[in-house]
């Protein structure tokens, strides 16, 4: 089973060709480039680099948030379209499993941290249990105080990675010994399609595919525009 994978949810973009147990090809830019601009292009070269027609694959993986408002509909939009054309199924990856994911078998806890700005952070919590990738904490939008205070009680060493570190790493030093956190690097501390790409070849077999027709991003809270009518018009939407 052939997958591409796409991941555009916060600046780095990344895509990824995959098949079972291989990663054929990625490329990935940290750049403050529109998605829009970057997507197609880079999905063109590496399908060239690796001869890949199209007609080859068997799955579309996409990162559908939380994330960039923009950034998720461009990566959702783009693996919508590529589906519907090809004739083939969706899998849709939340971004903080696959930002995650970039971490391999360990016994500490793994802390995604996004930057959702408003002072807060997209994150969960996973771990590894008997060598399966677990989710023990669900995907939430909140102040970085309020992860600490959970990582605390469950009382394990925390791997952190993501964009929400550098503006969170004064809280997480102050209130975090050395022992209880480490930092990921910097080749694992981004938005990576390789991740997404094999994560969406194990939700194939789970069974978790989807037409391109069901697809949408999550975005965990309400858009800026949609707060603003709410607080113009005094009601919720």
């Amino acid at each position: 089973m052939k997958v591409l994978a796409i991941e555009s949810s916060a600046i780095t973009a990344s895509v990824a060709i995959a098949e079972e147990n291989r990663l054929i090809c990625e490329y990935t830019s940290n750049y403050k480039k529109t998605h829009s601009q970057t997507l197609m292009p880079m999905i063109e070269e590496i399908t060239n680099m690796v001869e890949l027609d199209l007609d080859e694959l068997d799955l579309i993986a996409v990162a559908n948030g939380p994330g960039s408002f923009t950034g998720l509909r461009i990566g959702v939009a783009t693996a919508k379209g590529l589906a519907h054309t090809l004739d083939i199924p969706i899998i849709s990856v939340p971004t903080l499993d696959a930002l995650a994911y970039n971490i391999g078998f360990t016994d500490k806890l793994i802390c995604p941290l996004m930057d959702a700005r408003r002072n807060q952070v997209y994150t969960a919590l996973y771990s590894y249990k008997n060598n399966k990738f677990n989710k023990i904490q669900e995907d939430i939008a909140v102040p970085i105080e309020e992860i600490i205070t959970k990582i605390k009680e469950l009382g394990k060493q925390v791997i952190f990675l993501g964009d929400g570190i550098s503006p969170n790493l004064e809280y997480i030093q102050n209130n975090l010994t050395k022992d209880e956190y480490v930092l990921a690097p910097i080749n694992n501390n981004i938005q990576r399609g390789a991740s997404v790409a094999a994560l969406g070849l194990i939700y194939a077999k789970e069974g978790k595919s989807e037409s391109y027709m069901k697809c949408k991003p999550v975005y965990l809270r309400k858009s800026q525009a949609e707060r603003e009518y709410e607080r113009k018009h005094n009601k919720c939407i």
